[in-house]
């Protein structure tokens, strides 16, 4: 796939805040991190955005060095017991941009294309045992697939970690910009996902997303 076709990204994680997301495209230093984002090799804006809800789950787990606890990871075969449905922003990117949002994941600096001829084939392709560093593809939308990134290995035996306040809230955040849920379906959505579910409950999630909102956070 040549480095300008075009790919559906699908965020999960703290990128579903627009916001978030132009660090990534943009580059710098996101307010109270020390984290600088080198950017895209193409800054130009994703010519489009929509919401998708994908099949699977989203659950947390590792240690997040920007944000502290536990850092979303998606799962498309979901374990038992585990919600069945992720809810995700689709971001209409290059497949050069692609390559440069997963670099950025890493922790790398944007440097080159990857090749996508596995996961399009396969519909998974692990690059390296990074956290990210996993490609799973989720179908096509439009004549473009649907890409995203994950850690490898099984969910189903992975430590679950609690996410910090300030991380669930940018994700409380996008999930209300993309979708327009209220407060009470955010927390509801959020409530069931592993490495939430015992230990934030609703009324706790949506004091974060009331601050969130008072913050200004966009």
């Amino acid at each position: 796939m040549p480095g300008d076709a075009l790919v559906w990204y699908a965020a999960y994680g703290s990128n579903l805040l627009e916001s978030r997301f132009r660090f990534y495209l943009e580059g710098g230093v996101p307010a109270g991190t020390t984290r600088n984002y080198s950017g895209f090799r193409n800054s130009r804006p994703p010519r489009r955005t929509r919401p998708l809800m994908l099949p699977g789950s989203v659950y947390f787990g590792g240690e997040s060095g920007v944000w502290g606890g536990g850092m979303a990871f998606y799962a498309p075969e979901a374990p038992a017991g585990w919600p069945r449905t992720a809810a995700a922003r689709g971001y209409l990117l290059t497949a050069g941009q692609f390559a440069d949002l997963v670099a950025q994941e890493m922790h790398r600096p944007a440097h080159g294309d990857l090749d996508l001829s596995r996961v399009l084939r396969d519909g998974r392709d692990e690059l390296g045992p990074g956290r990210y560093e996993t490609l799973v593809h989720l179908g096509d939308l439009d004549g473009h697939p649907i890409l995203t990134c994950t850690a490898p290995g099984d969910p189903a035996i992975v430590e679950l970690r609690a996410p910090s306040a300030r991380y669930l809230g940018m994700i409380a955040s996008g999930l209300h910009r993309t979708f327009d849920w209220p407060a009470t379906r955010v927390s509801e959505y959020l409530t069931a996902l592993p490495g939430i579910e015992g230990v934030w409950d609703r009324d706790e999630l949506e004091a974060v997303i009331e601050g969130m909102h008072q913050s200004g956070c966009q």
